[in-house]
């Protein structure tokens, strides 16, 4: 009997496969219940709604009823948005690498009604194909496996949970010096393209806080490479197809090493941290192409992604229609059409257009005639003008066509990032539109993401808050509110951020060991606590640097106090590979500075 238990969810991944043939139950008690009661082992799958991968394999098996009636057959399947619920994604992420040595969404863990992992692995087709397992195949191996051998799979999932719960341990045994920042700068330029800017092979990522430490470490010692591989990332990824040129704004990451094929969903996070690196290297350099990007990227927040109530949305999806970045790209003919022959010629060859594409469909590789826009230099100073008219020919003939999905959520702690950058885009560019929007996201999550005691709530969509905050979500939101603070001087903010601070304090401090956890309480095999700086930046590094700024905000040495614990409680995990770390060397710099 269908039995899919996710239509009244809030979360727009969730809602995505609310008409799905398999019995999807959010994460919830009941769910685990009905486990123990059926004697079934649990499909535990999580992503989020602009996952390109998720959709695919949604499409492959999630909608065949075929697979789905194995899946239902075989387990209670659970459905988790990683975004509404990152320490539920923090701690299985940890069993797929421990398990798999890999990790990336779709997510997907096999589990026992008492939430120990036994298999984990990302995304899986529906069929077993190039000697990798598929969903059928699996659901009759586990079958077989929990029916005749409980007992090994039980056993199995418990040395997993034994050795997730060292997942979240971290060596205290160093003490900070510059050696630390020494060590990050080498490791950096070792991992650093030369030719395209950016760091490691393909994919490549944005990596904004790397980019931000160096700017610290060119400041402090003057090393004049630091800057140049900020100037040159920026530089090349502002020329490549991971910036939209008609709309603006960033792409989650390149496919490739030259920036050219991105994955195109647009992620909120992305943007905050990419203006902030930005408005960083113009501050540093007064070069005007760094003020523009960032800008641009506030151009593009504030007009795509913003709520008539302030709130930021939190991202939009890579495809539409069913193809991965059919919105953002263009044939010849369709520039000829909205420009005119010597215009489209003039841009076509700027923007490295051909007949044939520089496109191909991901599946048969074969060039589709759509082109990926991309540069090979800056517009010329002179041209400026005229592209301008060109992309808002494209732009308007763009609106025109079916959008990808927006995921309109609204995220405490991502939005704690846009209210930081937004706020200090308005001090450094001096422009006060941006401190307003800064103003009204913080007033609207103050008001609608909290209780009456003033603690955080993490979600917020259609009407419903919900889901007790993380410490994330405290991390950045002081840092949204002591960016407003040292905007505007209204001393409100800076009383929200010290409330906020003690409140954290009080809810995810580690009394034991030092540093912050990321839940309050814990339901899970292990309790999250993390450090590592990826995609964004761990709410332990982001508190090193609220703590050391509130410091020096309100004169009050117990901040700093605070700071010098939690490098106490990190530096000997740091200390080997810094460059993990590069938003925590952001507060370890500050904190070393005379």
């Amino acid at each position: 009997m269908m039995s899919n238990h996710l239509i009244n969810e809030k979360s727009p991944y969730l809602l995505q496969h609310a008409h799905n043939p398999v019995n999807w139950y959010a994460w919830s008690e009941s769910a685990f219940e009905r486990a123990k009661a059926d004697n079934k082992p649990i499909f535990l799958s999580i992503g989020y709604a602009t996952c390109h991968w998720c959709h695919v394999m949604e499409k492959e098996s999630f909608e065949d009823g075929d697979t789905a009636s194995y899946l239902n057959d075989t387990f209670i399947c659970i459905k988790v948005d990683r975004e509404e619920r990152p320490d539920i994604d923090a701690v299985y992420m940890s069993a797929c690498q421990l398990l798999s040595g890999g990790g990336g969404w779709p997510l997907t863990i096999f589990m026992t009604p008492d939430k120990k992992p036994f298999f984990a692995a990302t995304y899986i087709p529906k069929r077993s194909q190039f000697g990798r397992a598929g969903v059928i195949d699996l659901c009759i191996r586990i079958k077989e496996l929990w029916t005749s051998r409980k007992q090994y799979v039980l056993d199995s999932a418990e040395s997993v949970a034994q050795a997730l719960s060292k997942a979240f341990s971290f060596n205290a045994k160093a003490e900070l010096d510059n050696s630390f920042s020494d060590r990050a700068y080498q490791q950096i330029e070792q991992s650093y393209d030369p030719q395209f800017g950016g760091f490691n092979p393909s994919p490549k990522f944005p990596m904004p806080h790397r980019l931000m430490f160096l700017l610290r470490y060119y400041q402090r010692t003057g090393n004049a490479k630091a800057l140049e591989m900020v100037r040159q990332t920026l530089s090349d990824m502002r020329l490549g197809g991971i910036w939209d040129h008609v709309g603006f704004g960033f792409h989650r990451y390149s496919t490739d090493a030259h920036w050219l094929l991105p994955h195109f969903e647009k992620m909120l996070y992305d943007q905050a941290l990419m203006a902030l690196a930005c408005l960083e290297t113009y501050q540093l350099t007064r070069e005007p192409a760094y003020a523009d990007m960032a800008h641009e990227i506030f151009t593009y927040v504030l007009r795509d992604m913003t709520a008539e109530s302030g709130g930021f949305f939190t991202a939009e999806d890579a495809d539409s229609e069913g193809h991965e970045g059919k919105f953002y790209v263009w044939t010849m003919q369709e520039f000829e059409d909205l420009l005119g022959t010597s215009e489209a010629q003039f841009w076509s060859k700027k923007f490295n257009l051909t007949q044939e594409g520089n496109f191909s469909d991901e599946a048969t590789r074969q060039k589709t005639g759509a082109n990926i826009l991309h540069l090979s230099e800056p517009i010329a100073i002179e041209d400026k003008s005229r592209w301008e008219i060109a992309r808002a020919a494209l732009f308007d003939a763009r609106k025109k066509r079916i959008h990808p999905l927006k995921d309109d959520k609204i995220l405490t702690d991502w939005n704690g990032l846009m209210i930081a950058a937004l706020a200090f885009g308005a001090r450094i560019l001096d422009t006060p539109e941006y401190l307003a929007a800064a103003e009204k996201a913080s007033d609207f999550i103050m008001k609608n993401l909290s209780d009456k005691n003033g603690a955080l709530l993490h979600r917020y969509r259609d009407g419903e808050a919900k889901i007790e905050a993380f410490a994330d979500d405290y991390a950045f939101m002081i840092l949204g509110l002591s960016e407003l603070y040292d905007s505007s001087k209204n001393p409100l903010y800076l009383e929200q951020a010290v409330c906020l601070q003690k409140t954290m304090i009080e809810k995810f401090r580690d009394n034991d060991n030092g540093g912050f956890f990321m839940t309050a309480g814990n339901e899970l095999p292990a309790r999250p606590k993390e450090l590592y700086d990826g995609a964004l930046p761990s709410a332990n590094s982001v508190a090193l640097l609220n703590l050391l700024r509130l410091s020096r905000f309100t004169e009050d040495s117990q901040w700093k106090n605070k700071a010098s614990e939690i490098i106490r409680t990190f530096a000997g995990t740091v200390k080997p590979a810094p460059f993990a770390y590069t938003y925590f060397m952001l507060g370890a710099e500050l904190y070393l500075m005379p």
